[in-house]
């Protein structure tokens, strides 16, 4: 136990079935956001670490059986869901100590909800898939000599997995549930800034499932030419990757010279839409959700819209709700907020409050450093922008920091024009007096997950992604079992079946 009162996490990486260091022996430091103090180290995984990887997913799913074998894969899953909730209390620990979400998040949307059916689900649709869909018979050319047809569902191959810091667990679970119950075999590549929760996984793979040795693979490295080296490799059939829209713009021109298959969930802007008939006095709770793990989540609305007519009153109300945001030792369960993840990040966030403010707009809370909060994190107050121009940087460019943009509106068309004008285009919210007409708005939006006064659409068996720049196909639901599969149609002579 270090310094910190953390237990060294796991530092092998897993590859081809086997727990081991890096090829070169190399390490790096993993970091505790909330202190900047060393929690201990992770094994650095260089270019042929990755290769072996790769080679080993390869191979595991060219020869062996977990393509074609239902059972032992159904097994599989219930057997890491099993393990992994086995040591839930020691990675949950990892997780506050490495990412520097408040240990209330865990007891959510980082640990324990994705945990409940992220591999379950996925589990339980391997005997409702449709891996076959029949056609019926048909003569094709008009003759008398139809055929029997069916649609096949077969897996895609070796699947690529690049997986970001900030929700690390929920992420890398959504995304082994339905790439495993589809039959394809995975690296992982997880992020280095969170590196132990996916080395614990990596190792419980490897000792309390019978997953075969190379199925699923995890590398961890703060090499940044691994993700493109996984990317680029024509061994592998498909990449599905969360993270920024940057990268995915990157990660598609690659792609694009194995012509490979691409998942990528990526970022956004969304808003948190007040309708001029809401109760602004009671509903506008939702604000604070801005300040849930410092802001760090893609669906996370960050923009507040409120009617012209109410400004004064909502600013006010918004103003009031993050005043009262409890911050700081993300241990407290009495904490929503905790730091960011490093000083870079924290520099950024702080330079585009900079920037806001020298174009014009008002910080009317937060804006800086806290004072009261451990020097050595990585720690920005609750910030909220007013008087916001729609082409700011601000408003534009997803922060993923604690900071609430505010903008008005004139009407409800107006109001979707603003939700609308980003590249973005991935989650929000809206409330309003009315239900239809929220639905009615909600239905104008162009954006891939909608909460209607207060509705939660977060589950295993709901399909998440976004339209526009944040990304290309859905995570989880039906969609995001189909989205790691081929289809192939088959035919023979009708006279024979």
């Amino acid at each position: 136990m270090n310094d910190t009162g953390i237990d060294q996490g796991e530092t092998r990486l897993l590859i081809g079935g086997a727990l081991r260091a890096a090829a070169d022996g190399g390490s790096f430091e993993n970091i505790d956001p909330s202190t900047g103090a060393v929690l201990g180290v992770c094994a650095d995984a260089t270019a042929a670490d990755m290769d072996a990887a790769i080679a080993a997913a390869r191979s595991a799913f060219d020869h062996t059986e977990w393509g074609t074998d239902a059972a032992l894969r159904k097994r599989c899953l219930y057997q890491l869901q099993a393990a992994i909730t086995g040591e839930v209390e020691e990675l949950r620990s990892e997780l506050v100590a490495e990412v520097g979400c408040p240990i209330l998040a865990t007891w959510g949307p980082q640990l324990d909800t994705p945990l409940r059916d992220a591999l379950s689900w996925p589990a339980e649709q391997i005997d409702e898939f449709a891996w076959v869909r029949s056609l019926g018979a048909k003569d094709a050319f008009g003759g008398d000599n139809p055929s029997m047809r069916e649609v096949w569902k077969e897996p895609v191959g070796v699947v690529g997995a690049i997986t970001p810091w900030n929700f690390p667990v929920e992420i890398i679970l959504n995304k082994l549930g339905p790439l495993l119950a589809m039959g394809n075999t995975c690296v992982i590549k997880a992020a280095p800034d969170t590196p132990w929760n996916a080395t614990r996984i990596g190792r419980l793979i490897a000792e309390a499932t019978d997953i075969p040795p190379g199925v699923v693979n995890v590398v961890v490295g703060t090499d940044h030419g691994l993700g493109a080296q996984l990317v680029a490799d024509p061994r592998v059939d498909m990449i599905t990757f969360t993270g920024s829209t940057a990268t995915g713009r990157t990660i598609m021109r690659s792609a694009a010279d194995t012509l490979k298959r691409v998942f990528l969930e990526l970022g956004g802007k969304s808003v948190n839409l007040f309708l001029d008939d809401a109760d602004l006095a009671t509903q506008m709770g939702s604000v604070v959700g801005i300040c849930f793990h410092a802001g760090q989540g893609c669906a996370i609305s960050s923009r507040l819209l409120i009617p012209e007519s109410r400004r004064a009153e909502g600013i006010e109300i918004a103003l009031e709700a993050l005043r009262n945001v409890t911050y700081g030792d993300p241990t407290d369960p009495s904490n929503l907020m905790g730091p960011v993840i490093s000083a870079k990040q924290q520099q950024r966030i702080l330079a585009l409050i900079d920037t806001a403010r020298d174009e014009g707009a008002n910080i009317v809370l937060g804006g800086g450093i806290p004072e009261h909060l451990p020097s050595g994190g990585f720690w920005v107050e609750p910030t909220v922008i007013t008087d916001v121009a729609r082409d700011s940087a601000v408003v534009r460019q997803e922060i993923f920091g604690p900071v609430l943009v505010v903008q008005t509106f004139a009407d409800d068309d107006d109001a979707v024009a603003i939700a609308n004008d980003s590249i973005y285009g991935l989650s929000g919210m809206i409330t309003s007096g009315d239900l239809e007409r929220a639905k009615a708005v909600t239905s104008r939006i162009r954006t891939g997950t909608m909460g209607i006064n207060g509705g939660i659409w977060y589950g295993a068996d709901v399909p998440f992604g976004g339209y526009k720049q944040s990304g290309i196909g859905r995570q989880c639901g039906v969609e995001g079992l189909e989205i790691y599969t081929e289809t192939k149609s088959v035919a023979w002579p009708a006279a024979t079946s």
